[in-house]
């Protein structure tokens, strides 16, 4: 069963780990990777990703995007998203902070923080202007 506007703008707010998928050319499927997201009910969603990254480049040459989070219990929940790339920016230190408290328990965000600041290099913030939304809760199975 379908899921309404309500219920699937609510399901995409919650942390799920999404799948992120893009057009990758031709005679290739679309790259789809796991990813961390950040999502309002009736605002954009948006990731982070590393500036000039396999996935920054190709969302940025094809100008859309689509993510999917799903569960499976108490039932078994799917919400897709797709649209056009609204805009590619920089990110900032604070999404940073957003995403790793979104994610990571209290006692594990310090660490990842320092890592992430150490390790990852320039990063973007890629926001999604949501077109296209598929959803379904399948009840118990």
């Amino acid at each position: 069963m379908a899921l309404s506007k309500e219920e699937r703008e609510q399901f995409l707010a919650e942390p799920h780990i999404a799948a992120l998928s893009v057009g990758a050319g031709d005679r290739r499927g679309p790259l789809t990777v796991p990813i961390w997201y950040q999502y309002s009910p009736g605002g954009e969603p948006w990731v982070i990703t590393g500036a000039g990254s396999r996935k920054h480049r190709l969302i940025e040459a094809q100008g859309e995007f689509t993510l999917m989070a799903q569960r499976l219990e108490p039932s078994v929940r799917y919400v897709a998203v797709d649209g056009p790339v609204s805009r590619i920016e920089p990110s900032t230190d604070d999404q940073l902070v957003e995403m790793t408290k979104r994610y990571l328990p209290p006692d594990k965000v310090d660490a990842y923080l320092e890592a992430a600041r150490r390790e990852h290099g320039e990063t973007v913030a890629i926001y999604l202007r949501p077109q296209h939304w598929l959803s379904a809760d399948l009840g118990t199975i």
